[in-house]
């Protein structure tokens, strides 16, 4: 196994490096340990950080390359050094090899408490978005006054401190070990590759800790406009109050997850409890991972997975507890994409649309007829054809391979459809509802209508069977 290890330190004689070599030559047995030089690295400018200074680089490739990475940092102040924090931050804005690594924290202090504030700090940046490494939980290695704990040949004195470093790097072994079978497992299923912890930021992130003001902490970092200010859109331009009431006034519930999948809109015209899929204000600026429930993740990631990947532009799928000829919400999620076809986030849209199809019926004078080659789901009420819908496995939606009924013929003199087993329905003369004599149980996912061109009458037609919520659809 191949690692390499970084002391966060640049001064001359570092305890840290000097642990770090330490631990190379007494446990090459167990993995090839190549320790670092971060001398030559500069002090981070943002506006300067092109990707290509030789140091960084050189830095960057040894990483991506090794199997983990083994961090020493001293404590300075309460937390980490100064020199540890540069060379994260090169590592993390144009270039990102710590994503998805695995790393260990080790530390050496001249003090009693041996770096213990300084690796939680060290921690916590790691695992910060942007960075996305992969920090072995467990057992702390804090090497306290490190200036009386080696001897005059490099190796620490304590036979003790020798066996509790030997047990750790031996975890940190397994550790890596342990990831690498799970990227194994990701190879065979694609999908698990979709990061809903925003590890992978793009042009358009933000770079912002996480918080419930994320929206107005974002607007005063970019200096975003407001009010009155006016945005140019590809075909119009209107005020950013404008854009408020035509998206607020939209006849469903819209969504917005950028292709970090990041959470960063939705359009805020009902409180939360009175939405169909609940949002709250401080949500937005959230990670996929952090408003999904665990259950629904690997579905998440299945259709995220699908849209990025082009495998699909839409997925549609009912909500569970849907209830027939009264309650049908439905969620929609489209890929959006720029004009280089770059994959840019997910559009969900939410709504009801029973009311739609309810309206449709009563101006139209027609009812809808289960057809009984479709079996109801006992949970969701979404329609199976035959024995069974198989799910799609890369979206969870559902394939139907029934043969539809027939089309109802229609009639010459009046353009209405007649069958043989249903009678024509006879519209209502004071609200335009259709009466029929035969008592029919209706299911809003089995039939819509084609208008007769002639004479505007409709000819049932079949529709795509919806997805079972039970065999793969979530919420995302």
């Amino acid at each position: 196994m191949k690692l390499v290890a970084i002391a966060g330190s640049i001064a001359e004689e570092s305890f840290n490096r000097q642990l770090l070599v330490f631990a190379a030559n007494q446990y090459a047995a167990q993995a090839d340990i190549e320790v670092l030089n971060i001398n030559d690295v500069p002090v981070f400018n943002q506006d300067e950080d092109t990707g290509a200074n030789a140091a960084v680089l050189y830095l960057a490739r040894k990483i991506e390359q090794a199997d983990g990475v083994i961090f020493a940092t001293p404590e300075h102040n309460h937390t980490l050094a100064p020199a540890m924090k540069n060379i994260i931050e090169w590592l993390s804005n144009k270039l990102h090899p710590l994503a998805n690594k695995p790393v260990l924290i080790l530390g050496a202090s001249w003090h009693d408490q041996g770096s213990s504030r300084a690796q939680l700090s060290l921690r916590q940046v790691l695992e910060a978005p942007g960075v996305g490494a992969l920090v072995m939980p467990g057992d702390e290695f804090l090497l306290a006054n490190a200036k009386d704990a080696f001897d005059e040949l490099g190796n620490l004195k304590d036979q003790r401190t020798v066996a509790f470093l030997g047990t750790v790097i031996t975890k940190f072994v397994k550790w890596v070990h342990v990831l690498a079978a799970m990227q194994e497992k990701k190879a065979a299923q694609p999908w698990l590759q979709e990061d809903l912890t925003g590890h992978h930021p793009v042009d358009t992130s933000i770079d912002l800790p996480r918080s419930d003001d994320w929206v107005e902490q974002g607007a005063a970092k970019t200096g975003a406009v407001n009010g009155d200010k006016y945005v140019e859109l590809d075909r119009g331009l209107l005020t950013v109050d404008q854009l408020n009431w035509f998206l607020n006034s939209m006849p469903m519930e819209l969504t917005y997850m950028d292709d970090n999948d990041q959470f960063i809109y939705y359009n805020h015209a009902l409180d939360h409890d009175d939405m169909l899929a609940s949002r709250y204000p401080k949500q937005v600026g959230d990670m996929a991972s952090e408003v999904h429930p665990p259950r629904a993740v690997a579905h998440v990631q299945q259709v995220i997975w699908a849209l990025r990947q082009h495998q699909t532009d839409l997925v549609s799928m009912p909500v569970p507890g849907n209830k027939v000829n009264e309650k049908y919400i439905m969620h929609f999620y489209r890929a959006m994409r720029d004009a280089d076809d770059r994959y840019r986030g997910v559009n969900e849209w939410v709504l009801d649309i029973w009311p739609i199809i309810a309206d449709y019926l009563k101006r139209t004078g027609q009812k809808l007829v289960q057809d009984p080659s479709h079996k109801a789901d006992a949970t969701t009420g979404a329609s199976q054809a035959g024995a069974s819908a198989k799910p799609d496995a890369s979206t969870g939606a559902s394939e139907s391979t029934s043969t539809p009924a027939a089309t109802p013929t229609p009639d010459a003199s009046t353009g209405a459809s007649e069958s043989s087993a249903t009678p024509t329905p006879t519209p209502d003369a004071s609200t335009g509802a259709s009466e029929s004599g035969t008592d029919t149980a209706a299911d809003a996912s089995t039939s819509a209508s084609k208008a007769d061109a002639s004479t505007g009458a409709s000819e049932s037609v079949p529709t795509p069977v919806f997805p079972d919520a039970v065999t793969g659809a979530t919420e995302i």
